[in-house]
């Protein structure tokens, strides 16, 4: 009965139109009201400790670096190298979307900012060059998701805190994982054009790389300085968040002076807007996992599972099964703040890796952004693309497919995730 009543009142609210985060507290004052202990001092308490959290001031830093790099310059140069490399090569628009998506992961950690980067620049070279619109638009909508996989990751964390599970060794292991994704896009881009007659561009001379290479270098530092020091543990993820906002802004600004002091008011006030969203639904959210402990709804829900504990790999396969159906219709952050609570004690029950769980989660949820109806970077890019959603989400059809295969690969072969994080977790 209590996990009718908590779904019920969960989906009962979306389905009425109820913004998330409303549905979540909403959710709680009826489960609060089930289990006969409604008190609005204890809703607001759960409130404000939900969001009193250090880790979670990584979100807004981020989400403030992701602006700068974007506004500032950093993005476009990325991409310029991109194309300087692999641009020459056949259908090499395609590639250039993906090595940039993977380079932008690495610096912003929001799909939707390196979706929306993307596409501005990329979805016109690749229309003109004779790609076919909703193909090319589907493509970048995939490499977007990728954001959220290589670190610095914000779905690391908010999984990380919600978890209580290490936010740096979530890091690391998402680097290795998060190119496998971007390997299976390159396959599958390669498939789809090799009969194309699409003429690429000529190819840069050495000169034109070096330039090009030279002048992404400052861009390119900024992952580099992340790893290395959450490797070594010269700061905490937070910390990094700070770093990499204070560097994106000191580059876009001295370096490359593409962005002035008179635009900073309207990058924070953006950067605010954005953060705050993401803040309250973790307040929010953290009213109903504290309902979920006091009710046992895991308990309940390992003793359903029961059966397949003994078979971690089948569960695994079962759990990814349930996240994407749950992806299509609800956006990254609420699903990961809903499901990890619930989720959790059953991995731990079933002896998985959390943070191979966690990695494979967040990848899930990140391919969830590209899956209709919801699909907030299809939305995103079919604004930016001037596109139908639907033509855009026939495009990213084969996209997706070929990212959920690489998904199930490492659900398998578990190693694929575990042999690189360990070695660069140390």
């Amino acid at each position: 009965m209590t996990i009718a009543v908590f779904l019920g009142a969960l989906l009962g609210c979306m389905a009425i139109g109820v913004p998330i985060a409303y549905s979540l507290l909403l959710c709680g004052v009826a489960l609060m009201w089930h289990l006969d202990m409604f008190d609005a001092q204890i809703l607001a308490q759960n409130v404000i400790n939900g969001a009193d959290s250090f880790p979670l001031l990584a979100v807004p830093f981020f989400m403030l670096a992701g602006e700068a790099m974007n506004q500032g310059g950093l993005s476009r140069r990325i991409i310029n190298l991109a194309m300087a490399v692999v641009g020459h090569i056949r259908g090499g628009l395609g590639y250039v979307a993906i090595v940039s998506a993977c380079l932008l992961s690495a610096l912003s950690g929001s799909a939707v900012a390196d979706a929306a980067a993307l596409a501005a620049l990329l979805i016109p070279m690749m229309v003109a060059a004779g790609h076919d619109r909703s193909r090319s638009g589907g493509l970048i909508a995939a490499s977007g998701v990728i954001g959220p996989i290589i670190p610095p990751s914000i779905g690391f964390v908010i999984f990380g805190v919600t978890a209580n599970v290490s936010i740096s060794k979530l890091f690391l292991a998402g680097i290795f994982p998060g190119l496998l994704i971007g390997a299976s896009l390159w396959a599958t881009w390669w498939w789809l054009v090799r009969r194309e007659k699409v003429i690429p561009p000529a190819r840069k001379s050495s000169t034109e790389v070096l330039k090009a290479l030279r002048e992404a270098t400052w861009a390119l530092l900024l992952p580099l300085i992340i790893l290395v020091g959450l490797r070594f543990g010269v700061f905490t993820p937070t910390e990094a968040a700070v770093v990499a906002a204070v560097y994106a802004l000191f580059v876009a600004t001295v370096v490359y002076r593409e962005l002035r002091p008179s635009q900073f008011y309207a990058l924070f006030v953006s950067a605010s807007k954005t953060s705050g969203v993401v803040m309250f639904l973790v307040a929010a959210a953290m009213v109903s996992a504290w309902l979920i402990t006091v009710a046992d709804l895991p308990t309940m829900l390992v003793e359903l599972l029961e059966p397949l504990i003994s078979s971690p790999m089948l569960l695994m396969f079962l759990i990814m099964a349930l996240v994407i159906a749950v992806g299509t219709a609800m956006d990254m952050t609420p699903t990961i703040l809903i499901l990890t609570p619930v989720l959790m004690p059953i991995i731990t029950k079933a002896g998985i890796d959390p943070i191979y769980f966690g990695v494979l989660f967040i990848i899930n949820n990140s391919i969830g952004l590209i899956t209709p109806p919801v699909g907030v970077v299809l939305n995103v890019v079919a604004g930016v693309g001037r596109m139908r959603m639907d033509e855009l989400t026939r495009g990213a059809l084969p996209f997706a497919a070929a990212e959920f295969a690489m998904m199930f690969l490492m659900v398998l072969f578990p190693q694929l995730v575990i042999w690189p994080a360990r070695l660069l977790g140390g």
